[in-house]
């Protein structure tokens, strides 16, 4: 405890929500990346108001603060800076204000994501942004890094959701955005700036979201291809419809082999290289409908199998596969660089193509799957650092696949953020001009420096 700024925190919460124990700064030293820095305090506010207090103070004393939710990320986004703060928030989970009437929920940042859309539920409405993680997911988390889901392909994403926030700025400063109403255009959108900038602008209290009716019914397709290509052109076809579907996930054959291994997809056809997924939602009458238009726009060179499953049993047979990807790869080697690249969907293939010349060109292990339908892939690098040479020849392949993604017109992250792991990579993406400005708005809302330091700006 030798920092100035740790006794007026403690004084500030108490020292059960103060705390400088070995073991909870331990705790808190890491999300879900293999990296760790052990932080001074943890600090647990339930307030707005505390949060206000605990800025106030870290800015007197120039104290860096690490914000987080639930440390699900995975690029460091939550990775405390040694001798600093994290800013845990997962004490501040209640529901504010909760009006169906207005289509809108208002929450503080702890509130877990599943459990907004099952409060809404109860309305007949629903929070469509649904993160692989938001069972346990905290709404913070998905706000700081504008997080999406298999369903942003019809739904969108986080900052598609957010009519308002409350938050606090470097300064210690209480900053309110936006409205309650659908429409409001005074003065610049702060709303979404704040939304997907990784905690670095202002940390963020409350937020007040939007919600839509509940779709009636759903159905699914699994669709299994001899070729990667030829699930490419499907979701082409797919996509092409008048429709959009609310979910298209795929998987490649390297997937296929680490679900195969855990049991799962045993029905699957000889020779299947690639799966789609493809749901649709709405009401009950238009589902046979939409079904049927899938079934043709599926249709096509190399399909091998395609499966239906309309009734909640049937789907979730069908969601097995896809849902056991996370732990099956994470089970595969000690590390997995897992990224989040996006293309448009034309470019899918060139995608693919350079991923599996990566992979046996540089001898790596990689297993891509994801959200086809908006051209977003998990490109997953599996990795033996004990084994020489394995983690540069990883590297290098990050380097083609980044490169390969920009010159195909994408971006290097649809979801995860930037975080500490990727920000080296930035200045492929943002030129000279975006990033001084980007600096410059971090100046004039953290002008001390103290909010999230270390995450999305590259070293200068």
């Amino acid at each position: 405890m030798n920092h100035p700024a740790l006794a007026a925190l403690l004084s500030c919460l108490g020292p059960d929500r103060a705390r400088t124990d070995d073991f909870c700064r331990a705790l808190y030293s890491q999300d879900d990346t293999p990296a760790r820095s052990l932080p001074e305090i943890v600090l647990f506010p339930h307030s707005h108001d505390e949060v206000v207090q605990l800025v106030q103070i870290a800015a007197k004393y120039r104290l860096p603060l690490t914000p987080r939710g639930a440390g699900s990320g995975n690029v460091g986004g939550a990775l405390p800076l040694a001798g600093g703060a994290v800013v845990s928030f997962e004490c501040m989970n209640q529901v504010l204000e909760y009006a169906p009437k207005e289509r809108l929920i208002r929450v503080q940042s702890g509130c877990i994501t599943a459990e907004i859309d099952q409060i809404a539920a109860s309305d007949r409405l629903c929070y469509p942004p649904d993160p692989g993680s938001s069972p346990y997911c905290r709404i913070g988390g998905n706000l700081a890094m504008n997080a999406g889901g298999p369903h942003a392909v019809k739904y969108g994403v986080t900052r598609d959701y957010v009519l308002g926030l409350k938050a606090v700025t470097g300064t210690g400063d209480t900053l309110q955005t936006g409205v309650r109403t659908s429409k409001g255009v005074v003065g610049y959108d702060l709303t979404r700036l704040l939304v997907g900038s990784e905690g670095t602008l202002a940390l963020i209290t409350e937020a007040t979201l939007r919600l839509v009716p509940r779709p009636e019914s759903r159905a699914l397709l699994r669709a299994a291809f001899r070729s990667s290509e030829d699930a490419c052109a499907a979701v082409l076809r797919v996509m092409g419809q008048l429709q959009t579907p609310s979910a298209v996930e795929f998987m490649d054959s390297q997937s296929l082999a680490a679900v195969r291994a855990m049991g799962a997809a045993k029905d699957l056809p000889d020779g299947s290289q690639a799966l789609l997924m493809v749901e649709v939602d709405g009401s009950t009458e238009s589902i046979p409908v939409q079904l049927a238009a899938l079934e043709t726009a599926i249709q096509g060179e190399g399909l091998l199998q395609l499966l239906s499953g309309q009734d909640r049993t049937s789907q979730e047979a069908l969601w097995a596969a896809r849902k056991s990807l996370s732990p099956a790869t994470k089970a595969m080697a000690p590390l997995k660089i897992n990224e989040d690249v996006v293309v448009p969907v034309p470019q899918l293939p060139t995608l693919l193509a350079a991923i599996d010349e990566i992979r046996q060109e540089l001898d790596l292990q990689i297993v891509s799957f994801g959200h086809a339908g908006n051209g977003n892939l998990h490109v997953n690098i599996l990795v033996d650092p004990s084994r020489a040479g394995e983690l540069e020849r990883a590297r290098r392949g990050l380097d083609h696949l980044f490169r390969t993604v920009l010159a195909s017109g994408g971006t290097l992250s649809g979801e995860h953020g930037i975080g500490s792991v990727k920000r080296d990579y930035v200045a492929l993406e943002l030129d000279p001009v975006a990033l001084d400005l980007q600096r410059r708005i971090k100046e004039l809302f953290d002008p001390l420096g103290i909010l999230n330091p270390g995450k999305v700006f590259p070293h200068e």
